[in-house]
């Protein structure tokens, strides 16, 4: 029988008007000329990317994915041809069939960690039971239709809590940092339940908005097909633990037996943080970060960085990653929004929170980003009670600047920059809320180092990309939720809490993750770790 292997080409540089065709002929010569005397079965495309580095010279980057038959090239081929063999997908088939439990899994959270966590149990047949302090997307839309129409929050259903969590009402980037097989394992139960398959393709992949509801939804009947059930405006209260086992876990409905708890609350459930030490769960500070929302036209982001090739179809929407020291503490663009809108985040009635969305067409007039500046926990009192207080001190001072009723306060980079107050938006116009922003001191928000942080970042932003610092663009506050601000401690080996053995802290609300792939994979991490332990007993 032949030898069949799958061989990735990498470093593939065409032009927007070559595109995929292109790609795939530069692969095959390469094969051609150094794969010697194995023969390619099938070639297609296996990522791409956009190099702007050069604003007169953006390119395409292609890596393609060639099935091969035959002996394997030697290292010097291999590294003519910028090849490397691909790795062997990751799959949860090798897992072990669970016993069957006396009682469920309980997850507690219904972002993209407790929703891939329920997934995969399921799947493998312990029929989980999720509980979401918000609503199901039919309900969470409703609320924030009727937020945005009145100004009266619903605090437990929101742009933040409820079906599919935070990443639900957000442009839905799924890039990440994090190197781990189970990454395309998410990719590929994405597109299984609804998203667009170019994410699989994409070296920056997004959903976007408009499409994401859908794939909740369908998440959820895949969870309640497999035998799972998902109790919606269902609050954690507090667990019962015995003998160092959660036995059950308390809701405002009546308390859930378990066999194990999945703790995957999100990084703006402030009321479980602060039940925790109660229970003797360990937490620590860690880093965050806060700062503002920018705005600029989408159009004139798109020039900046692609010059006369800005409006090719092959390029897309720009975007931008950035980042910036200053004075030792690090400035950065967060969760970049190509033709995008502001959206309130906000979870407590006397608090305003920036966020930023777009859909998959990003095809909104604005681009946003978050500049967000780092924050030590010694900056802010080193506990993490402390470091929440921050984050809630910011926010309360926000809705004071933007008048109430949610109105955020705004001013345009001109004002900032000079430390002045007054400037009506005129080219750019804000998105969020509809428009419903105050122009405002935005040096009366932060502290002074905050302050001179995002001025310095903005300053070096604008030598990077022209016109990023331009006087017209906006800025709105306060960006607080970037991430957790305290880690709930966990065995690194067996994913539990210290002292609970069958309480698993997940996600990004736990500390570990830092958006919606990486929390999808931890997730799935933690859900293998209750089927191994379900499988080892008697």
């Amino acid at each position: 029988m032949s030898n069949t292997y799958e061989l990735i080409v990498s470093d593939i540089t065409v032009s927007p008007d070559g595109g995929d065709a292109f790609a795939v002929a530069e692969a095959r010569k390469r094969i051609n000329r150094y794969a010697g005397k194995s023969r390619l079965v099938s070639a297609a495309v296996y990522r791409c990317s956009v190099d702007a580095r050069r604003r007169n010279n953006v390119r395409l980057v292609y890596s393609v994915l060639c099935v091969m038959e035959g002996a394997l090239p030697d290292k010097a081929a291999l590294s003519a041809m910028h090849g490397s063999f691909a790795a062997a997908p990751f799959t949860l088939d090798t897992l072990p069939l669970p016993k069957k439990q006396s009682e469920p899994p309980v997850i507690v959270g219904m972002g993209p960690a407790g929703l891939f966590a329920a997934l995969v149990l399921a799947e493998r047949g312990l029929a989980p039971v999720l509980i979401e302090r918000g609503g199901c997307i039919g309900d969470r839309i409703a609320s924030r239709d009727a937020f945005y129409r009145t100004g009266k929050l619903d605090v437990d259903c929101n742009i933040q809590f409820g079906a599919g969590g935070a990443g639900t009402f957000s442009d839905g980037k799924l890039v990440t940092r994090v190197n781990d097989p189970r990454c395309a394992l998410v990719l590929k139960m994405l597109t299984e339940l609804g998203a667009p398959a170019d994410i699989m393709r994409r070296a920056r992949p997004h959903v976007g908005t408009d499409l994401l509801p859908q794939i909740i939804d369908n998440a959820a009947s895949r969870i309640e097909a497999l035998g799972g059930r998902i109790l919606y405006r269902t609050r954690l209260e507090g667990f019962v633990i015995s003998k160092g086992t959660v036995k059950a876990v308390k809701t405002d409905k009546g308390e859930l037996p378990c066999s194990a708890c999945v703790l995957a609350t999100g990084h703006s459930a402030r009321d479980v943080y602060s039940m925790l030490p109660h229970y003797g769960i360990q937490r620590e500070a860690k880093s965050f970060s806060v700062g503002v929302r920018i705005e600029h036209l989408a159009d004139d982001i798109d020039s900046a960085m692609f010059g006369s090739l800005a409006g090719h179809p092959a390029l897309g929407r720009a975007e931008y990653s950035l980042s910036h020291r200053v004075n030792g503490r690090g400035v950065y663009s967060f969760c970049m929004c190509p033709g995008g809108e502001v959206v309130c985040g906000s979870t407590e009635e006397d608090g305003v929170v920036t966020n930023g969305m777009s859909p998959y067409a990003r095809d909104g007039r604005n681009s946003n980003a978050a500049i967000a500046v780092s924050i030590d926990p010694a900056d802010v009192g080193g506990t993490p009670d402390a470091a929440v207080e921050f984050q809630r001190m910011l926010e309360r001072r926000a809705f004071s600047l933007g008048g109430g009723g949610f109105a955020a306060p705004m001013c345009t980079v001109g004002d900032f920059m000079r430390g002045t107050c007054g400037t009506a938006p005129t080219i750019v116009k804000p998105t969020y809320m509809g428009g419903n922003c105050t122009v405002s001191d935005m040096g009366k928000l932060f502290p002074d180092y905050i302050i001179s942080s995002l001025r310095g970042g903005l300053r070096a932003f604008g030598g990077v990309i022209r016109g990023f610092d331009a006087d017209h663009a906006l800025l709105t506050g306060a960006e607080t939720r970037t991430s957790a601000p305290m880690r709930i401690l966990r065995s690194a080996d067996t994913l539990t809490a210290p002292g609970v053995c069958n309480l698993y802290p997940c996600g990004e609300g736990a500390g570990y993750a830092g958006g919606i792939t990486s929390a999808a994979v931890d997730g799935i991490k933690v859900a293998e770790r209750i089927i191994l332990e379900a499988a080892s007993r008697p």
